[in-house]
């Protein structure tokens, strides 16, 4: 029955995914939906200008319907499948506007960081205020350990800054073709495994929908990419994968099973922080990929060496809260 739920799911959201971008790839172009490319990027990536974006609306797609089918046909939906869907549509929807503004407005840069933000957090509120409606834990777990702290009230403020905070990082880290796709296909894999662990089994098959949705995305985002998600898509993604930890309470496992995004964050914190008290750069540009790029790396190497983290700090993750 597992090995059936996790394989019809998969194939299902793979193959909206698929099927729908011969379509919709074409019409993004017709409306001159071209992702502009950043003067101060790596040059190599002049070349992608005019790639069409704001293709996370087909993974949302896929996202929403294969969850709904297949949860309600092998499990239960539950406040917690629409706080998933929530947090997953909130944020997409907050990414299109960002990408619309960038390729319709022909603002480089979009939404502001400050209107960007307090999207981010109306979103997070809203979550907070179902949640605690619905009287879930507000207990943070510590990996390696038997030991959890109840944040009580607080718990609202880390709800925001989880939420947040990984929207963001995923965000970061969608630079390169198919680097975000894949380590999203194996972030989201962990925590299917785990929340089936816990007999959590509509976060786990919302979690494989995600799994099957990018890993068909990624037959047109890998290099060259023929389109790229845009913050539609890396600003669902991010909310999605804190939602899941938050709601299997591995809210700080997710800083190991989500390390790549965790990493690339870091990088850019570091690098401004250093140039802005010393005036130079540790990395030759941040995010983290673009060094690599610089340093002489192709685009693939740098994607392949980056999924492969990821897998190995997954299997970590898996390691820790199911073994140890």
């Amino acid at each position: 029955m597992l090995e059936q739920v996790i394989f019809f799911t998969i194939i299902m959201g793979f193959l909206i995914t698929v099927l729908l971008s011969p379509i919709f790839i074409p019409f993004l172009r017709r409306l001159k939906f071209g992702q502009s490319i950043r003067e101060e990027g790596p040059q190599s990536h002049q070349k992608k200008t005019g790639t069409p974006t704001m293709g996370g609306l087909m993974i949302l797609f896929s996202i929403i319907i294969t969850a709904l089918v297949m949860v309600g046909k092998f499990a239960e939906p539950t406040v917690k499948t629409y706080l998933l869907l929530l947090v997953t549509l909130g944020f997409g929807l907050l990414g299109f506007l960002d990408d619309f503004i960038k390729v319709v407005m022909k603002r480089n840069l979009g939404l502001t960081s400050k209107q960007k933000l307090l999207g981010q957090i109306i979103i997070s509120a809203i979550f907070y205020f179902v949640y605690k409606h619905n009287e879930f834990s507000t207990e943070v777990s510590v990996p390696l350990t038997d030991y959890s702290i109840d944040l009580g009230w607080s718990y609202a403020l880390f709800i925001i800054f989880w939420l947040v905070g990984f929207s963001n990082a995923v965000n970061l880290t969608d630079g390169l073709d198919g680097l975000l796709s894949g380590t999203a296909a194996i972030a989201f894999g962990a925590f299917a495994v785990l929340a089936w662990n816990q007999s959590q089994f509509e976060i786990a098959i919302f979690s494989v929908a995600v799994v099957g949705a990018v890993l068909g995305f990624l037959v047109f985002n890998a290099h060259p990419a023929k389109v790229f998600m845009g913050d539609t898509g890396s600003l669902a993604l991010g909310g999605a994968i804190a939602t899941v930890a938050i709601l299997t309470k591995l809210e700080i496992l997710l800083i190991i099973i989500g390390g790549v995004f965790v990493i690339e964050t870091l990088s850019v914190i570091i690098q401004v922080a250093f140039f802005k008290s010393t005036g130079r750069r540790i990395f030759r540009m941040s995010p983290l990929h673009h060094h690599y790029e610089l340093i002489g790396w192709s685009e693939w190497r740098v994607v392949v060496t980056f999924w492969s983290v990821g897998l190995l700090l997954a299997v970590l993750g898996i390691y820790i809260e199911v073994w140890l």
